[in-house]
């Protein structure tokens, strides 16, 4: 957090003022050099974190009175350990790179803590009076500058969500991953919704159509009637929605041809939300000889009965498999035929993008993956799931 940043937060530039060494990263608050005693009643230094509570970068009160502490457990002077702020056993939990929690701390005044200057302050006093007793040199307030970190962000204020969750390490998973999202229809619209909410550097957005009142009822959030009005090509209406969050939004106003599909190559994933089998069939044959990974989704609806009936398709391509991809994709066009059912619902194209970025984000070392299965079906009235086309299977 540059230093601009602290100052909008009196209780963090409280805290900076007074000397103590804070850092701001990721969401979470660092203050370095804090003196405690081990149990061989060693004078050492150790770092308290604590997520932040946020709204537009600057504190509120924390949400909850608990700790966290980077270093071995504090003593007593005589080498006991502190049974006032005991919370957990060892934890060595790795926050991000050069941050771990060993330790988490509880001390909870009657009404919790109203800002962070009280928090880190009380849980400094409880940790650095042993070590002060034992050498009265040492300090907490060291007026040192902490370096600001040059890294940029690709969001436009902090994630404060995953710090909060400690999922600031998984998260960097996807810090140089630029993935493109073929369509914005239903489905392709909520892909977007979730791809950018995670750290990717880039991502393309390839669409050729408006956004209309039809879509407004498939998409995410809520479109305005002066927003309909403008007839926004459906890449730039999405790019001023989450453009608003982070950087790195990639709008073309076209269909992927011949013309543009260089533009793929080197990609890290490429969504495939389209309804036509040809341009399918074109795209994923040219993914295959770029070597870049796909995911395809599909969505099959029809009415029988007075009720709805289909399955959601989410089919994987990867540079290690593609030999399932003709048992799993059609390549007949079916864009001319009129009696094709095309029923598209929110709820489903949410679910099916849902299948789709969890798979991505197993493919990315995010989740645990133990299948490994390339192709998944959901059956809406069964509420069956297959997985299929494993590894090691065609």
């Amino acid at each position: 957090m540059l230093q601009q940043q602290i100052n909008l937060s009196p209780d963090l530039k409280q805290l900076r003022d007074e000397g103590f060494e804070i850092e701001v990263k990721h969401g979470q608050l660092i203050v370095h050099h804090i003196p405690y005693v081990n149990s061989n009643r060693e004078v050492k230094f150790g770092k308290l974190i604590t997520p932040l509570t946020l709204n537009n970068n600057i504190t509120l009160k924390p949400d909850n009175h608990v700790i966290n502490f980077m270093g071995e457990y504090p003593c007593n002077n005589d080498g006991s350990i502190i049974t006032a702020i005991q919370h957990s056993g060892q934890l060595n939990q790795q926050v991000f790179d050069g941050i771990v929690i060993n330790f988490s701390f509880s001390n909870k005044p009657l009404n919790g803590y109203g800002n962070y200057y009280d928090k880190v302050t009380r849980y400094a006093e409880i940790i650095s009076a042993p070590a002060i007793s034992i050498d009265r040199t040492v300090t907490a307030k060291t007026f040192k500058v902490i370096v600001e970190n040059d890294e940029e962000s690709v969001f436009n204020y902090i994630d404060s969500n995953s710090s909060r969750a400690n999922i600031v390490q998984l998260n960097s998973k996807f810090n140089e991953q630029k993935v493109a999202i073929i369509g914005l229809g239903g489905t392709g619209s909520y892909l977007l919704d979730f791809v950018a909410k995670t750290p990717v550097k880039e991502i393309f957005l390839f669409d050729s159509d408006e956004f209309l009142q039809h879509n407004a009822f498939r998409a995410p959030g809520a479109a305005s009637i002066e927003t309909l009005n403008r007839r926004l090509k459906k890449v730039d209406y999405y790019y001023e929605v989450y453009s608003q969050m982070r950087k790195g939004i990639m709008p073309f106003s076209e269909k992927i041809t011949e013309k543009n599909i260089e533009m793929l190559k080197g990609l890290s994933c490429v969504f495939i939300c389209i309804d036509s089998n040809s341009a399918r069939t074109f795209i994923i044959s040219n993914l295959k000889s770029f070597g870049v990974t796909f995911i395809d989704v599909g969505l099959g609806v029809n009415l029988v009965d007075e009720n709805l009936i289909g399955q959601l398709r989410v089919t994987v391509g990867t540079p290690e498999k593609f030999d399932h991809i003709p048992n799993r994709i059609g390549s007949v066009s079916m864009e001319d035929n009129e009696y094709a059912s095309n029923i598209q619902i929110a709820d489903l194209n949410a679910l099916n993008a849902l299948m789709a970025v969890i798979k991505w984000k197993k493919l990315s070392g995010f989740y645990q993956d133990l299948k490994g299965e390339f192709n998944s079906t959901f059956t809406i009235n069964t509420s069956q799931l297959i997985n299929e086309d494993f590894i090691n299977n065609n």
